[in-house]
């Protein structure tokens, strides 16, 4: 027998409250499953289990707030070999990729069984549609609903057995319809890009065309409540940095004429949805420095530095009521543009909508924050313990620049490294940044 504990979500979280189980006893889990949806006083989010096994009780109820490490729920654990799972019968489903997490939240809330759906994406995974397709060709039952919940369904084409009711009973209400019409292919809530201040997201101005969702409901954890809480939390954590954190600072100005004007021949042959920005080579840039300077990339814990394997970027979030989250990209630094572009848009969707998964908030080793998109030049930010550095970056900009005894003009931006003199000094942090300038002046390897 083991405990699900509440697990410990960043450094400035000390309790949490259960808001949904996923998972009822007797239930068959497997290691990374989602088993529940955690309130905390930053976001609402998905944990998943470390262990396999079955679910033989849950501990807290719905509502409840405890503090960290608090036991959630007891798993036994079932030895592989006894596991319910017929291989003979599906023997394709181990060697399929498994269902991302989103996928398999919608799954397991609509009562379908991933593992007997036929999958349509990249070697066999089942996806978003595939799960609601299972939906619509089982055989219909009635599900509660307001009548406006079913005006607005029948107006917008929305299969009602697809919307999860938040109202008494379960049953389905306008809100609930609203709020899945919001929803993108991966199941988060869609954001436009453009009104993401403060993020590494993409802008309107990069060809992004703007679009005007219905208006719904704020999410959980944007109500003007939860955005104070927010700012509470963030002061507190801040507060404590620069008292703990020795400080130092350096700005270099990034010469981006070979990225953009790489950036923008490649983009003339792509539809605008697949179009590259700037912020993504700017992040890729920082997450490959990060890899060769390891000194700006992990944790300082217990008195001593602690250097991270990987490089799990952070990216900070602004919320539209207020506040930060700065969740995870997990081992950027290997991900080709296309893709970091895709976990990006994802990432940011997810972190406004309040679903964002438990490792994505409690490993980022290095955290960037982009205020390039308010016109902001440069920003020194203050970094998140037991993060050892924080990266700034301002926006792209033409400016005039000398070269070669020539005065022309160049895209730059002002990028900025807050870094922890108990870990490294101004020769690392410099070396940082000019393995960021380095990188961009060969985009095409990024």
């Amino acid at each position: 027998m083991v405990d699900f504990l509440m697990p410990s979500l960043g450094a400035d979280m000390d309790h949490g409250k259960i808001v949904e189980w996923l998972v009822k006893p007797g239930d068959y889990v497997r290691r990374g499953d989602i088993v529940a949806v955690v309130d905390t006083d930053k976001t609402v989010m998905d944990v998943e289990t470390f262990h396999e096994g079955v679910v033989s009780e849950l501990l807290t109820g719905i509502g409840e707030t405890v503090p960290v490490g608090t036991p959630l729920a007891r798993i036994t654990p079932t030895p592989a070999e006894t596991a319910p799972v017929q291989q003979e019968k599906t023997p394709k489903a181990s060697s399929r990729p498994a269902p991302t997490p989103p996928v398999r939240h919608l799954a397991h809330r609509l009562g379908v069984e991933a593992s007997k759906v036929q999958g349509t994406g990249k070697d066999g995974r089942v996806t978003r549609a595939d799960i609601e397709k299972a939906v619509t060709a089982a055989p219909r039952k009635e599900v509660k609903s307001s009548p406006r919940a079913r005006r607005l369904a029948r107006e917008s084409k929305v299969e009602m057995a697809l919307v999860r009711g938040t109202g008494p009973g379960g049953a389905v209400t306008e809100a609930d319809v609203r709020r899945y019409l919001l929803q993108s292919p991966d199941g988060s809530t869609t954001v436009q890009p453009a009104d993401a201040p403060g993020t590494a997201g993409p802008p309107e101005s990069e060809g992004q065309p703007p679009s005007n969702p219905p208006a719904g409901p704020p999410a959980l954890h944007e109500t003007p409540e939860r955005a104070d809480t927010l700012r509470r939390a963030i002061g507190t954590l801040m507060a404590r940095s620069k008292k703990t954190i020795p400080h130092y600072y350096l700005t270099e100005t990034l010469d981006l004429e070979q990225a953009v004007q790489w950036m923008t021949a490649t983009n003339t042959q792509r539809a605008v949805a697949d179009r590259l920005v700037a912020s993504v080579l700017l992040l890729k840039a920082a997450a490959v420095a990060a890899r060769d300077v390891p000194e700006v990339n992990g944790f300082f814990q217990h008195g001593e530095f602690q250097p991270a394997p990987s490089v799990h970027l952070g990216v900070a979030v602004a919320l539209r009521r207020g506040g930060l989250v700065a969740p995870a990209i997990h081992e950027a630094d290997t991900l080709p543009l296309d893709e970091l572009m895709k976990r990006l848009k994802d990432l940011v969707s997810r972190a406004r909508s309040g679903r964002l998964l438990r490792a994505e908030m409690a490993d980022p080793t290095v955290t960037v924050t982009n205020l390039g998109d308010l016109g902001v030049e440069s920003v020194f930010g203050v970094i998140y313990p037991p993060q050892v550095a924080m990266i700034g970056i301002g926006r792209v900009s033409e400016q005039a620049w000398a070269r070669n005894g020539m005065l022309g003009i160049r895209h730059a931006a002002v990028a900025t490294l807050s870094a922890d003199h108990r870990v490294s000094d101004g020769l690392r942090g410099a070396r940082f940044l000019n393995r960021m300038n380095e990188l961009l002046q060969e985009p095409e390897e990024l």
